[in-house]
């Protein structure tokens, strides 16, 4: 959206939405927070610390991947992310309207199909929202990094199902 479509918006006094996502797991988690043309602030961090930022946000909603096993045997770390999933969903103002996006609904919203690597998913992310661009001319993705990539992926599915 360029900056003529914002001033419009700004004149019927609408804005766009705002998604905070996060990437779950079980000690720590990626996040992103995502407007629809650019990331706002990604990064990951303690599990304790996030969820801090999850009550505290003011965002539209918050996007949360869920966890699907497709009949796969799992070890405690999933459990423990299936525990701080549900945290996190509590922590929201209106925990019953958080988003849950699994894996397969991020890469079917960038095009790709279901064997699509997690490179495959950065690759389409960038070139969907844009380059990171530098730290003199940072990009709609600049500073994301490791699991933020995988909020993200979350972000852009759950703003595309909102009719973003």
């Amino acid at each position: 959206m360029s900056a003529a479509a914002d001033a419009l918006m700004g004149v019927f006094g609408m804005r766009r939405m705002i998604v905070l996502a996060v990437d779950p797991g079980p000690v720590q988690s990626g996040f992103a927070l995502y407007d629809g043309v650019r990331v706002l602030r990604s990064g990951v961090l303690p599990n304790c610390d996030l969820l801090r930022i999850v009550s505290d946000d003011n965002s539209d909603v918050l996007a949360i991947e869920k966890i699907v096993s497709y009949g796969n045997i799992v070890n405690n770390d999933t459990f423990d992310t299936c525990e701080w999933i549900g945290r996190f969903q509590q922590a929201w103002a209106c925990p019953d309207e958080v988003v849950k996006v699994t894996r397969l609904q991020v890469k079917q919203a960038l095009g790709l199909k279901g064997s699509a690597k997690d490179k495959d998913v950065n690759a389409a992310l960038l070139s969907a929202i844009g380059p990171k661009g530098t730290k003199k001319e940072p990009g709609p993705t600049f500073g994301v990094a490791g699991h933020a990539w995988a909020a993200l992926g979350v972000a852009y599915a759950a703003y595309r199902q909102l009719g973003g």
